[in-house]
């Protein structure tokens, strides 16, 4: 805790974004950190709340010790505070920025709706220690003599093989990318994460002995066979790509697209990167009017995506009904509540249209699209009849989740059970698949996640193959 009277003298607190007409103007981070005196002042509202749900199972996947280093800010021992966030953490830095906060709904403040400032926090500790160099290599004093692969560099393959590491196996991460990070770098926009927080990763990572191999898609131009014969152990860490088909009428017009295309062509851009030579036409909003079907996360990367580009305007449609303001605490907390949210992206400027399924995508002779035919939904999510409205379109997106993985290439040839979504089936005791040598972790074996979840299920699958391989573990689970 903080504090113990904090939580009465000061009011909450978190840092400010650039304004709006500003921020799209650029592909940077916006944010605007607080000054040491604040965040004292924000980590001292920690109260002695007794039972910290903020890291219990319903707040923090990691079980980040938000109460001891919100202590330790406040009495300005910051370097003690960013040692205690890395031992649950690998990514505080990610994490920080990214992360949607479950532990601030956790709060006990807030049933007051005024939660202690956790993410601001935690990304504030994050920063300093690297700013400060005690974010160092920690590679392993001896060696296992086991290797161990990892398939997929995103943040549940990137903790893995950390953890794995540090306890002295030989560890390989293959990725089929140019460059690491999975959807930390190719999916999630530079403006909510510049991907120099990754290339730091990735270094230190490469100090402690991790091996990175790129352009190496497993089970497409590297087979299986090969891992599973030079390696003790081998762990999926793919992620849940197959994005979910709503089969509308007209998809197939020019200018209907899935999210991800569009946002890994931009995130490829802003980093300078060649696009691949394989005939993938280039996706821009550049004077387009814009249309953004579904209401979450990957929707909303795509409208902050397209005013960067310079869109005339973008609709955002979500089939569930306008949520109400405030939840009701008494029925819901401590955990992740409904309630009216307003993403920094669609702040600057989308109309967002609620209750509005998509009937049918419309285009000219040409086969160009021009507009989507929307109507209104009952609680059934059923079109209402004479509701029917018109939005004008150059551009759709449709990000309304994923499916599970991608089936063609490494979950074929590896040939592990799925479950009905198409995600690698194994539990969370153990993370092994129905191949005994084979493990699987992140959204590749739960579906579409959070990154703290991935980084959760990373580091328990890398305590679960150092358990297998050498009979017992210090690894944290």
């Amino acid at each position: 805790m903080g504090k113990v009277t904090g939580f009465l003298e000061y009011d909450r607190q978190e840092q400010k974004y650039q304004l709006a007409a500003d921020r799209v103007r650029h592909f940077r981070e916006f944010t605007l950190p607080l000054d040491e005196h604040d965040l004292s002042k924000q980590a001292a509202r920690c109260m002695d709340c007794g039972i910290p749900f903020c890291h219990g199972p319903t707040g923090c996947p990691v079980h980040n010790q938000i109460p001891d280093w919100n202590d330790l800010v406040f009495q300005s021992d910051w370097e003690e505070a960013a040692r205690n966030l890395h031992s649950t953490n690998n990514f505080p830095e990610f994490t920080g920025r990214i992360c949607p906060a479950p532990c601030e709904e956790a709060c006990t403040l807030n049933l007051e709706n005024q939660p202690v400032a956790i993410k601001t926090i935690e990304q504030a500790i994050a920063d300093r220690a690297w700013n400060m160099g005690w974010v160092k290599p920690e590679p392993s004093e001896t060696r296992t003599g086991k290797r161990v692969a990892v398939i997929g560099s995103g943040p549940a393959g990137m903790a893995a093989a950390q953890q794995l590491a540090r306890v002295g196996h030989d560890v390989h991460v293959y990725e089929r990318e140019p460059k690491a990070g999975g959807l930390l770098r190719y999916g999630i926009p530079d403006f909510k994460m510049e991907k120099r927080h990754i290339d730091r990763r990735v270094k230190q990572m490469e100090a402690e002995g991790v091996v990175f191999h790129y352009k190496a898609n497993i089970g497409v131009n590297v087979p299986l066979e090969e891992l599973t014969a030079k390696f003790d152990a081998v762990l999926f860490c793919g992620g849940a790509e197959d994005p979910r088909n709503p089969q509308l009428p007209g998809q197939e017009l020019d200018g209907v697209h899935y999210a991800m295309p569009f946002l890994v062509q931009s995130n490829r851009r802003v980093g300078a990167e060649p696009m691949p030579g394989n005939g993938e036409l280039p996706i821009l909003a550049a004077g387009k009017n814009v249309v953004v079907i579904g209401g979450g996360d990957t929707a909303s990367d795509c409208v902050g995506t397209s005013f960067r580009q310079g869109a005339l305007s973008v609709t955002q449609l979500d089939i569930r009904p306008r949520p109400p303001e405030r939840e009701d605490k008494l029925t819901v907390w401590p955990y992740w509540p409904t309630k009216m949210r307003t993403s920094s992206s669609q702040a600057e400027g989308a109309e967002r249209e609620f209750q509005a399924a998509t009937l049918r995508l419309e285009g000219n002779r040409k086969g160009q699209l021009t507009g989507v035919v929307c109507a209104r939904v009952d609680e059934k999510r059923q079109p209402i009849e004479g509701s029917e409205f018109v939005l004008p379109a150059d551009l759709v997106f449709m990000a309304i989740g994923f499916a599970g993985s991608v089936q063609k290439g490494l979950v074929a040839e590896s040939g592990v059970t799925v479950d009905r979504r198409g995600n690698v089936s194994a539990n969370e005791q153990d993370y092994r698949t129905s191949n005994p040598k084979i493990y699987a972790a992140g959204d590749m074996r739960r579906g579409q996640s959070l990154v703290v979840w991935a980084i959760r299920e990373g580091r328990q699958a890398a305590r679960s193959i150092d358990e297998a391989l050498m009979g017992s573990s210090v690894l944290p689970r």
